[in-house]
């Protein structure tokens, strides 16, 4: 359960985050650090050959179980704490991934929660947003509606949304109230923090830069997959009395052999579980 020992954010930031579902902006990352991970992002784009973005997604995914920079940001100390401040101190990631918008890139994401798809019981997940670069509103930062987490798990409906970033292209298909949003907007070392059940969506790039950011879904060790494939995770803080999850580890160098295979595995195993809960989630919906 979340402390009110407080280690990084205030108690008027966590309370904004329970009455919410998102907090922002949480100072995170220092300039000297913001140069060493787009540096990590800069090398690794130049080793695959094309933008983390392409190649069918495999690189913008779990990149902490292939590249040892990536495995320090979802580890930073910081983040972490935020985390901890919310869900405890035992605390997995459940993934990692990627949202990179080029300059003046249209893709999006439609209105989702973040949850659907994973089937995690209870929906404990939180997921900070880190920018490594600024997300004004002109870049497609997240839109999110206050209080949605209250409205429970709604149905989507996936391949429905055009240009999304989503993995299955998935929208909201139930009726809510999106008449009064806020944009996280956020310079560059900030983050903000989101709820699994928090309804957002992106819109397009029209700024003349790149729009890097990167979502860390955390969840506290007590969270399940009650069917489906046993899944793998990895454990950052505290310690796993549960063992819902196969615990992996992450990345001590670049590239490693034996860390290429994990990632590839690990790929997989996300892309067929995603799959198979779409499938479930959706299997009651009309033709």
């Amino acid at each position: 359960m979340p402390t009110e020992n407080y280690k990084k954010l205030t108690p008027e930031q966590a309370e904004t985050f329970h009455r919410d579902g998102f907090v922002f902006p949480v100072d995170v990352l220092t300039a000297d650090e913001l140069a060493y991970f787009n540096d990590g992002i800069k090398r690794t784009e130049a080793r695959i050959g094309g933008s983390l973005m392409g190649f069918e997604g495999k690189y913008r995914a779990n990149l902490h179980l292939l590249c040892k920079w990536a495995n320090d940001l979802v580890r930073h100390p910081a983040v972490l704490d935020a985390v901890e401040d919310l869900i405890g101190p035992d605390i997995l990631v459940w993934t990692s991934r990627f949202f990179i918008k080029e300059a003046h890139q249209e893709d999006g994401a439609a209105w989702h929660q973040d949850v659907t798809y994973f089937d995690l019981d209870p929906p404990d997940m939180v997921t900070p947003w880190i920018a490594l670069s600024d997300a004004p509103v002109e870049s497609g930062c997240m839109e999110a509606v206050p209080g949605s987490p209250s409205l429970g798990q709604l149905q989507h409906q996936s391949g429905i949304a055009k240009s999304s970033l989503n993995l299955g292209g998935q929208a909201i298909i139930d009726d809510f109230d999106h008449s009064n949003t806020v944009f996280g907007a956020l310079k560059a070392g900030e983050m903000s923090v989101h709820h699994c059940r928090t309804v957002h969506r992106s819109g397009g790039n029209h700024c003349n830069f790149r729009r890097i950011g990167l979502a860390i879904p955390y969840i506290p060790t007590y969270v399940k997959r009650p069917r489906g494939i046993r899944m793998p995770a990895m454990l950052v803080r505290g310690q796993d009395k549960y063992g819902h999850f196969d615990l992996i580890e992450g990345a001590t160098d670049d590239f490693a052999d034996n860390a290429a295979k994990l990632h590839d595995q690990v790929f997989d195993m996300y892309v067929a579980a995603h799959k198979e809960q779409r499938e479930r989630h959706e299997a009651a919906l009309p033709a």
